[in-house]
């Protein structure tokens, strides 16, 4: 597995990571003991670069990850993000970047994870209420005190990554980016390629849309997140298998699955941005993996434009979460 930079001054991680949240919820049943071996085989495999957070199943997956590498640490650089708050509603949010929270969620994720530091710390989401610098600045205290060895922002503005850039330097920006969620070419890409920030890719698949394998999302469990996003549904679900159809054929055309492809082609967006595909399956992880080897020609690349231009894909990337805390 070839390596890629976080950031100009952070750690050498696999080109693809590992993203772990599907392994305690979101996509429906799961199966620790096959999500122990799937952490496992990644690290085999070279794919040392794994993402947790802390609300992902409210603790559950940072103990998961920490007991997967209990007897591996020195394998993996790990990530975690803290930010989003939950309660005892499972659908409730609320987010706290106040310099007290940033500190309790740190220890609270240490302790979970086990271990004595963390390599790549984000702030999951911006809190409107506390001005970054002020967030980046307590992260910048764990740096100190050698509970952090870089710091990383979610989601966030070119502008808030400027801000926080000039706290502290930022080794990356996690952002969904794939195929089908290209919004962050804009402005917001350029900004962390200014700054010297890797991007890394949360949902390079599109959630698995892209593998063209899904069922549609009235036959989706309940427990599977998916099942309530536009683009899985009605008319949208429709009008994007189109374009996955489009990009199936393309696929076949460089000896590829369509998942493949899309894995493919973010890491054809440059060198500076790092794709962490989630899975709890091994099948998806070996396929994932395979991706690493694949080398899209011109051709293909310009097909894959044509095929799925910049806003091609019907509808929103979230559900409305109007009635959900922020």
């Amino acid at each position: 597995m070839n390596k890629r930079r976080l950031g100009s001054g952070g750690p050498e991680v696999s080109a693809l990571g590992l993203g772990c949240m599907g392994m305690s919820e979101f996509y429906g049943p799961t199966d620790e003991a096959e999500s122990i071996k799937v952490i496992h085989r990644a690290l085999d495999l070279g794919m040392n670069f794994l993402d947790t957070a802390d609300m992902y199943g409210r603790g559950h997956n940072e103990e998961l990850v920490g007991r997967a590498i209990a007897d591996r640490r020195d394998r993996a650089v790990l990530a975690t993000k803290f930010g989003i708050v939950r309660g005892d509603n499972p659908a409730a949010r609320s987010v706290d970047g106040s310099p007290e929270y940033v500190r309790k969620a740190c220890d609270a994720s240490l302790r979970r994870l086990g271990v004595d530091h963390i390599d790549l710390y984000y702030l999951h989401r911006r809190d409107p209420g506390v001005p970054i610098e002020e967030t980046v600045g307590a992260m910048a205290e764990l740096v100190a005190a050698g509970k952090v060895g870089h710091l990383g922002l979610s989601e966030v503005s070119a502008e808030t990554l400027r801000r926080a850039q000039a706290v502290h330097p930022i080794a990356a920006l996690q952002s969904e980016y794939s195929l089908f969620a290209r919004d962050i070419e804009g402005e917001i890409l350029p900004a962390a390629r200014e700054l010297g920030i890797a991007l890394v890719a949360y949902s390079p698949i599109s959630r698995g849309l892209l593998g063209g394998v899904l069922p549609p999302a009235e036959e989706m469990p309940a427990d599977d997140f998916r099942k309530y996003f536009p683009r899985f549904a009605g008319e949208n679900a429709a009008g994007n298998e189109a374009l996955v159809a489009e990009v199936r054929k393309i696929a076949e055309d460089a000896g590829c699955t369509p998942a493949q492809l899309a894995l493919a082609w973010v890491l054809s967006r440059g060198e500076d941005v790092i794709p962490i595909p989630g899975t709890k399956r091994l099948r998806y992880l070996e396929e994932n993996a395979a991706a690493a080897g694949v080398e899209l020609t011109a051709a293909q690349l310009d097909a894959l434009e044509t095929a799925v231009p910049s806003g091609a894909v019907r509808g929103d990337r979230y559900p409305d979460m109007s009635s959900i805390e922020s």
